[in-house]
Formats: structure tokens, sequence, C-alpha cells
């Protein structure tokens, strides 16, 4: 058996799903390279393991450096380990995603990008690395996910109605949910509660207005899509 010192080993990166939702639309947050590899074009924010950090530490620091945000959601999502996938050489990455509000944040290009922007999940340009993979995998854990844990509450403002919830999860899902059914699943799963206000300012309509409740210990529940009906 090899001494450990031995072996070589791999450096280990964490890449980072930042999915946001703005006007009824779920969109991933990408940066534009300045450097090699795939200068110029855009990919996940990412960034290398230091010795002192653990994966969280490392996603922290990324999402505030590069990207001008903290205490966000944040979830860990998978490693990638193809051999080929960095053509710098041998690179393990640890996907995370994290949710996010937009109108809560002031997205900052940190110094080692172009730029930064949000892209609809529906029309994303060429990425680079493995990264349209490492999306998709992360879009079709939301997708799994809300059904059945609330996760979504992080993409909303504060305070907000039934039916602002309602088109998260049919935006997300991308598929018609059934209303009443909707409003009683959430209803007895107590994840939300009533604040005795209403939206002002829509015509002939005072909707009202709900919070997530933070304190309720998160028990599972599920939402029905129409091929489980």
């Amino acid at each position: 058996m090899k001494a450990f010192h031995e072996y070589k080993n791999p450096s280990l990166a964490v890449d980072l799903v930042v999915f946001g939702y703005h006007n009824n639309t779920l969109s991933v947050l990408l940066l534009n390279r300045k450097d090699e590899p795939y200068k110029d074009q855009w990919t996940l924010p990412g960034g290398f393991l230091q010795m002192e950090e653990t994966l969280r530490d490392t996603c922290e620091r990324i999402l505030y450096t590069k990207l001008g945000m903290n205490k966000v959601f944040l979830e860990q999502l998978y490693t990638f380990d193809e051999p080929e996938r960095d053509p710098r050489g041998r690179v393990i990455a640890v996907g995370h995603y994290a949710l996010i509000n937009p109108s809560k944040f002031q997205i900052v290009a940190g110094t080692m990008a172009n730029d930064v922007k949000w892209f609809n999940v529906k029309h994303l340009p060429a990425l680079g690395f493995d990264h349209k993979h490492i999306f998709q995998v992360a879009l079709q854990r939301l997708r799994s996910k809300i059904l059945y844990y609330p996760v979504g509450f992080e993409l909303l403002d504060e305070l907000f109605t039934i039916t602002e919830l309602h088109e998260l999860y049919e935006c997300i899902l991308e598929t018609k949910l059934d209303r009443r059914n909707f409003r009683r699943k959430i209803l007895d799963a107590a994840y939300i509660i009533n604040t005795g206000t209403k939206r002002e300012g829509l015509k002939n309509r005072h909707p009202e207005l709900y919070r997530f409740n933070k304190q309720l210990k998160k028990n599972s529940f599920h939402i029905n899509t129409p091929e489980d009906e």
C-alpha cells in the first residue's frame, strides 16, 4: 500500500447554481469569465476549496466576493467527478444550489468576472465546463423537492398572497396546479401564517397576506401535479 503522501491529490472546487425569482420568471445567475479557460464565456459562479475552509465556507466566500451577497438559502447538491471536466487538470466539484429573492440584493461582479447577469432558466447561453449538466441537476432537484418540502419561500417577498405562492410553484414546475388543492395542502401543512393584513392597490381585490412560518418544524407534504391525478 502506498504511503499517504504518494497519492496524487485532485483539486476540490465548489460550483453554485443560484436561482432567483422575479416577475413570475425563474432565473439563474451566471458569470462571464475574465480568464481562461472559457474566457469571455458564461459559467456558474465557483471557486476552489482552500485548506482551512469547509465546503460551506467556500460557498459563502464565493457568494460574497464574486456576487456581493450573503446569508442565503444554500444546499449541497451532488459531486461531479468526471476526470476531463476541467481542462486545467483533475478537479472534483461539489455542486450547491442557492435560492434568493433578487429584489433583496444588489448583485456585484467580482474582480474575476467581466459581468454577472440573470438568465431565464429556459433561455441559457452556452456554458463552460460541465456547468450545463450541473445546472440541469440543480433544476431537477429544485422541482422535485418543492413538491414535498418548503424550499420556495426564499424566492418570495417576506409577505405574499397564496396566489403569488401558487404562481411560484407553477413557474418552477412548468405545469398547472389545481388552485383549491394547492391552497388546502399549503394551509394544512401550516407552513404559512395569515398576517391579518391585505394587499392594497389591486382593483376591487384585497387578497390576504401571508408569511412563512419559520418556527415550524419542516414536516414533509406533497403537492399534486397533473401526473398524480
